[in-house]
This record gives structure tokens, sequence and C-alpha cells, in this order.
């Protein structure tokens, strides 16, 4: 598929590629027994759910600029400012301006994401002792080669904007690549990367549903990822449910606990405001604290905890851990087994649904 990079991606500081160091155990199954139906059952979905690259219309125009006018006109330009509260009150340059880039660094951050999926599964397929497992993480193999593919093209091609992956994502893919325990690898990609990526791919469709190309896009990689969750929980519930030693198990809510630090505390958009030139010191905490951003931080674990819960991980020292950061209230939702599905977040859809009522209800009183 041939395309034109107009905006590149940006080379992160510590350079154009990195070689990270592993030790692993390649393992040949000689058996060939194909007794987890459900894990067949997975691969089949997969095969069946194929897609191209080149089946979407990248004729599309898209032209965020025009898309935030347009909403201008209605009013929508108004809602970061109603619904985000701002350290100061943005005017419409501005406010296109910031939400431009911060659309621009998800995407980015999304395409840099799916580059550790599809270096880790790739890893899985050596690793993982059983043959239905490598026939789905070769499936996925292919998977995650797409959704690099449509991300980079959108973003160089049709968007023109992009961001350098971020340094916190970057310390966690490298700590899930390079760990020798396949199940390790399992838990941090499949289980927390990808189970965030869901509900982070919810949130974008419900942020741009005036932009058809990225709706079609985000549509097919979450039917995808749905499936990649429940191939990590299906493939770990048997491992983690036979029982682990103490250490093991302590092992294992550490990398949980640090692997939720790095998504929820630090992944935060400093270089955004970085290259807006907007002060650190005062739009970081800002994008830290406010509370439609803590609560859409707290979102992005709504598969991650029923999952952890499925999986016998919600320990008390994880849940201790959870309860600082307010997500239990998630634990009773279903996991990715029962329902591969997300939802968009339904605190985010009460809040716009109350602001277009507002925007309804001002446009009647003046007219």
């Amino acid at each position: 598929m041939k395309y034109f990079q107009s905006n590149p991606i940006p080379v992160p500081s510590f350079g154009a590629s990195t070689a990270v160091n592993t030790t692993l155990d390649t393992v040949f199954d000689w058996q060939y027994s194909l007794e987890n139906d459900g894990m067949m059952a997975l691969y089949e979905k997969g095969k069946t759910a194929t897609w191209n690259a080149n089946e979407l219309d990248w004729s599309t125009e898209v032209n965020i600029e025009k898309m935030m006018a347009e909403r201008a006109k209605s009013g929508m330009d108004s809602m970061l400012n109603r619904v985000m509260s701002p350290p100061r009150e943005l005017n419409p340059e501005e406010n296109q301006l910031l939400q431009l880039n911060m659309n621009s660094f998800l995407l980015s951050q999304f395409l840099h994401g799916e580059q550790g999926a599809l270096v880790a599964t790739a890893k899985l397929v050596l690793q993982v002792p059983d043959e239905e497992s490598k026939f789905y993480a070769a499936n996925q193999v292919a998977d995650e080669a797409r959704h690099v593919e449509v991300y980079h093209r959108y973003l160089t091609e049709k968007l023109g904007m992009s961001y350098e992956i971020h340094p916190s994502l970057n310390t966690l893919l490298t700590d899930i690549i390079s760990d020798s325990r396949w199940d390790v690898t399992f838990l941090g990609m499949q289980i927390m990367v990808e189970g965030l990526a869901l509900a982070a791919f919810g949130m974008m469709r419900l942020m741009m549903q005036d932009e058809p190309l990225i709706l079609d896009l985000t549509g097919r990689v979450m039917a995808d990822e749905s499936r990649h969750v429940a191939f990590g929980v299906l493939s770990l519930e048997q491992l983690y449910t036979k029982g682990m030693t103490s250490s093991e198990l302590r092992e294992r809510e550490d990398f949980i606990i640090e692997a939720t630090h790095l998504m929820h505390d630090r992944l935060l958009m400093h270089q955004v405001f970085d290259r807006l030139g907007w002060d650190k010191n005062v739009w970081v905490p800002w994008m830290a604290e406010t509370p439609f951003m803590k609560g859409f931080r707290q979102m992005l674990f709504s598969k991650i905890v029923p999952n952890l819960k499925r999986l016998g991980l919600l320990t008390p020292r994880v849940r201790a851990a959870y309860e600082k950061l307010e997500l239990l209230r998630f634990e009773n939702g279903k996991d990715s087994v029962e329902d591969p599905g997300v939802a968009p977040p339904q605190e985010l859809i009460a809040l716009f649904t109350q602001f277009m009522g507002d925007q309804a209800a001002n446009t009647s009183a003046t007219t």
C-alpha cells in the first residue's frame, strides 16, 4: 500500500530505533492436541474477521480544522471550556489547536502501542506452550501489522500531525518485551496495554463522531483488539487459576501495580504543551487533576479490572493500589470472555448529553 507521508512520525530523543535485549525459551508443541475449544473458536473468529487496510476509503477528506469550524457554528467549540475547565478560558483558535494536538497525541500513542503489540505477539508465538495459542498469536501478529499500517497512514497522510512515543509508554513496552516470562508478556500486553487501548478507542469514537475515516478505522481495530484481550484472558486463566507460589504472585502484583501507575499517573500530555509553548507547570497539573481527565483515566481501566478479577489477580495488594485510584468500581463489570466489546463510558456520555441539551436550550432561547 503506497501513500504520501505529509508529516513523518517524529523521532524520539533516544534515536530512530531501539534494541531491547531479551532472553526467552522457544517452545515446540509436538502433541498438537488442540483441546482448548474456546481458543480454537477465537482463532476461527479471527481468521474470518480479517480485513485489508485497502478496504478503508482513503479518499475521504480529513480536515480537522474544517470539522472544528463546523462544530463552532453549533456551539460545540465551547465544550472544552465548559466540560474540562482549563486553567484559563481558551479562545476559539486555542481551543481548536489544543483539541487537534490532543487528538494527534492519542492517535500517535495508539500507533506506538500497536508496534509494541506486534513485537510482543511475535514473541508469544515462540514462547507459548500450546499449539492453539501459537495459532491465535500468529493470527494476531498479522492483525497488529495491519493496525500499525493504518494508524501510520492516517497520521502521516491524512492528519498531517503526529508525536513521538511517550517516555512512560516506551518504558512499559520495553519492560513487557524484555521480560523472559511468557505469561508476563501476555499480562502486560494483552491484559494491561490492550485492555486500556480498548477503552481509549471507545473514547476516540465518541469524540470524533463527525470524522468518518477514523470511525471506520477505529471500529475495525476495536473488533480485533476485543478478541486479543479475550485471548489473553483465556490463555492466562488456566495458568493462574492452577495456583502460583507466593513469590511468583508478588512479582506479578508488582508488575500490575507499576504498569497501572505508568498508564494512569504518568501518561500525561506534556509533549503537547511543549509543542504549543504553553507553561507545563500550569497545564500538566490541570491534565492530571481536572475531574474530567481524572474520570477519563479511570474509565480506561473498565476492562482491565474485571479481567484481573477473573484471573485471580485482583489480590489484596492490587486492590489496595486500585482503591487509591478509585478503580474498584469496575470490578463487577463483564470481563472480555463474557463480553469482548467495550461501550463508551457512561459518565462521558452523560456529560455530552447534558452539554448538548444545554446548547439546544440556549439556541432555543435566542431564537
